[in-house]
Parts: structure tokens; sequence; C-alpha cells
């Protein structure tokens, strides 16, 4: 009779298939991709890989972002603006646009969606609510066609 052996490391287990990844571009990466891929983040957990960049960002992300998101119970604070690169586009399988026009490089192959929403930028907290609620509609729905259900 045989000693049963040691479980297999989950490292060098094979993966399935590899989970979706998407990019959320706007011009600042300081409101409307934030808030999206914060949803994302929340929604899809580790089933899905998330990154959002602007391309000219902004310092800091929206106070009112910041606060409108908080009031879900999602903590925006630590989050900075990033540079939207040709790298992140790449390695993302979909790519969501939020107004960021023509700087948005495009590759064949990748999945491209534009988002019409209005832009925090200058709102108050009141004004920002709103988007923030048909940010996560739209998230939901992302992750249904993603084939990845919501966890929250």
């Amino acid at each position: 009779m045989s000693e049963p052996q040691p479980p297999v490391p989950a490292a060098v287990l094979p993966s399935g298939p590899s989970k979706p990844s998407v990019l959320f571009v706007c011009v600042h990466n300081a409101g409307r991709s934030q808030m999206a891929a914060a949803f994302l983040s929340h929604l899809g957990g580790d089933r899905v890989e998330v990154r959002s960049a602007g391309s000219a960002p902004a310092d800091t992300v929206n106070p009112a972002v910041v606060r409108a998101m908080a009031e879900v119970g999602i903590d925006l604070s630590a989050e900075t603006p990033k540079v939207l690169t040709v790298e992140a586009v790449r390695a993302s399988d979909v790519v969501i646009t939020m107004g960021c026009g023509d700087a948005c490089p495009y590759f064949s192959g990748k999945r491209y969606l534009d988002w019409q929403l209005a832009d925090p930028a200058g709102q108050g907290v009141d004004a920002v609510r709103p988007i923030r609620d048909e940010i996560e509609r739209r998230v939901r729905g992302l992750l249904a066609e993603l084939g990845v259900g919501a966890g929250a």
C-alpha cells in the first residue's frame, strides 16, 4: 500500500480559463473610471482583473467621488490617478472608455465599450450619487456579460 501524497500546492496546479481583465479609462482618472474600477473590484472580487487610468491624470481622486463611494461602503481615499499606458491597454481584454476620446490607443482583438456618463468633475456629492449608481448598474451588467457573478 502506497503512502498518501501531500497535496499539490495551489500555485503549481493548472489554472482554469484566465480571468477577464478590464481597463476603465477617462481623462483624469479621478471620478468615473475610479468608481467603475472600485465597483468591479468590489463586486467581481478575485474573479476579474481590474485597471483604471487616465489620458491626463489628475493629482488626486475627486473628493466628492470619494465621499459618494464611502456612502456605499467602498473606500477610495487611498487611490491615486494613474496614467494610461499602451501596456495597460494591451494587457486588458475589455477597455471601457468614459470620455477619453482619441487619447485611448486601439488594439485589434480587444473589446471596446464607450460608456457615456456625466462627468463628476467640479460637482458636489449630490450630483455624483446618480453617476455612481449608474456606474454600479453598468458594472453589474458587465459582470453578467463576462460570466462573473457579482459577489455583493
